[in-house]
């Protein structure tokens, strides 16, 4: 049969031709499918549908903790999340730090604060010696204003700032994503009563582990939010006021002495630096005055 009869065959056959390339390649899905399906391969889509949902999971996860990560205003939010702060710098006089220390204590206890860091240094010697203490508080928000004016009046206030940040935005959006984590693993958990093979239990106990794991890090980044809004922090620093005296220095008689044989040495140095130069001088005059009665 030459080349032109075998086309002209294929010609009239290639409706059949196509109908059993379609019937193998229906062949091949359906064996795909029965290699890598399980239980849920008509339920809940088996362990491919696992792994597409894994990856899925895992997306969300990752722009859920973004998401949150940045902050956003929230303006629908009546009941504002903020997060207070300020600096104290007050100079005390000298001699009087340690009991502007114990006035600082005194405060931090009756205000029913926290002392949370407590740094305190003392510099140079004798008449130079100064202390400088710094302190870092947590107050109750409601007793923030009342602490803050009774720190004012330990000493000479030299700065002082404070800063309010409102973190609405983020405790929003964390709440947001921690209730659709916990839903999700709600499901997860559904699914693993139900499933019946080893490895679908295997990869569902997995996510469930990841699950936990997200939600047990959204429910901290919520409660440490909680805590800085509750809790406001102050820094404060004690510096006592150095004498004004501290930089005069008596002079002893030796560094007296010293000093006079110096003075003398330096003259003596001078003179003589300055003699051959006074002879020169002279003698040129005396030159000129001689000449000058010979002319006349």
């Amino acid at each position: 049969m030459g080349f032109k009869e075998q086309w002209s065959k294929i010609k009239e056959n290639w409706l059949m031709i196509v109908l059993v390339l379609l019937i193998l390649g229906a062949f091949l899905v359906v064996s795909k499918a029965v290699e890598t399906g399980g239980m849920y391969s008509t339920g809940y889509g088996g362990v491919a549908m696992e792994k597409s949902l894994s990856s899925y999971v895992g997306s969300e996860n990752a722009r859920g903790i973004l998401s949150v990560a940045s902050d956003s205003f929230a303006p629908g939010v009546t009941e504002r999340k903020l997060i207070q702060s300020a600096n104290l710098n007050t100079e005390v006089e000298q001699g009087k730090f340690k009991s502007a220390e114990t006035q600082l204590k005194s405060i931090i206890t009756t205000s029913g604060a926290y002392l949370l860091n407590e740094n305190v240094q003392k510099y140079g010697e004798e008449d130079d010696s100064y202390y400088y203490g710094y302190y870092s508080l947590k107050v109750d928000t409601k007793k923030y204003a009342a602490v803050i004016s009774q720190l004012k009046e330990i000493g000479k206030v030299t700065s002082f700032s404070e800063n309010t940040e409102d973190v609405t935005g983020t405790y929003t959006d964390l709440s947001v994503e921690l209730q659709a984590e916990q839903d999700r693993l709600e499901r997860y958990q559904k699914m693993f009563a139900e499933a019946t093979q080893v490895s679908d239990k295997i990869t569902l106990n997995d996510r469930i582990f990841d699950e936990q794991r997200t939600i047990k890090y959204l429910q901290d980044r919520i409660k440490n939010i909680d805590t800085e809004v509750e809790y406001s922090s102050i820094y404060v620093s004690l510096q006592e006021k150095q004498s004004p005296y501290a930089n005069i220095k008596i002079i002893s008689f030796s560094a007296l002495a010293m000093a006079f044989v110096d003075s003398v040495s330096s003259l003596f140095k001078l003179i003589f630096v300055i003699i051959p130069y006074a002879v020169v001088i002279v003698l040129i005059w005396i030159l000129y005055k001689v000449l000058h009665k010979k002319k006349k």
